[in-house]
């Protein structure tokens, strides 16, 4: 089996296509995963991300940066790696990184989520020798409520407000 992602002082590097992923120190070339500040940083030569997170990475890190979108699914060749971006369900944009490298298959998430939420595009299972995770609230101590009821709290107090005069500005915003 290939090493095909190890970890570094700048963060996780593949050695075979010199680029990093999500990496934590400036560097030559970043793929990053999503637009969020603990993934996308200042300071990078070139950025590479999913078309969806390009306005938004612009947005945080400035319209100068050089930075390249590609399409969820749209392999793309760097140094004899190929490498795809499939939909995490995250955030708008967000992706797990697949890397595959003589008959080796990694992907790389930063966050994702699996419960789709009509926002983001949903998550997509990617078959894959080794998958590597970030866990931020990956512990067991970490748990959530199904997305469904948090809506209709959300939705329920947005109700009350409304009757209440507070927030007639977002009236059928929230309502559904």
């Amino acid at each position: 089996m290939n090493q095909l992602v190890g970890f570094t002082d700048k963060g996780l590097y593949c050695t075979q296509g010199d680029f990093y992923i999500d990496p934590w120190r400036p560097v030559r070339k970043a793929l990053i995963t999503h637009a969020h500040s603990d993934h996308a940083r200042h300071g990078n030569q070139e950025y590479i991300t999913t078309s969806d997170s390009v306005p938004i990475t612009k947005h945080r890190l400035g319209s100068h940066i050089r930075i390249t979108g590609v399409n969820y699914g749209k392999p793309i060749n760097i140094n004899g790696v190929k490498v795809s971006f499939h939909p995490a369900g995250h955030v708008i944009g967000s992706a797990q990184i697949r890397l595959e490298y003589k008959g080796e298959i990694w992907v790389v998430s930063g966050d994702y989520k699996t419960e789709d939420d009509g926002i983001s595009t949903a998550f997509e299972p990617v078959k894959c020798h080794t998958f590597i995770t970030e866990s931020t609230f990956g512990l067991p101590s970490f748990r959530w409520r199904p997305q469904e009821e948090v809506f209709r709290e959300i939705r329920g107090l947005v109700s009350a407000k409304q009757r209440q005069g507070d927030i007639q500005h977002y009236r059928g915003l929230f309502v559904g």
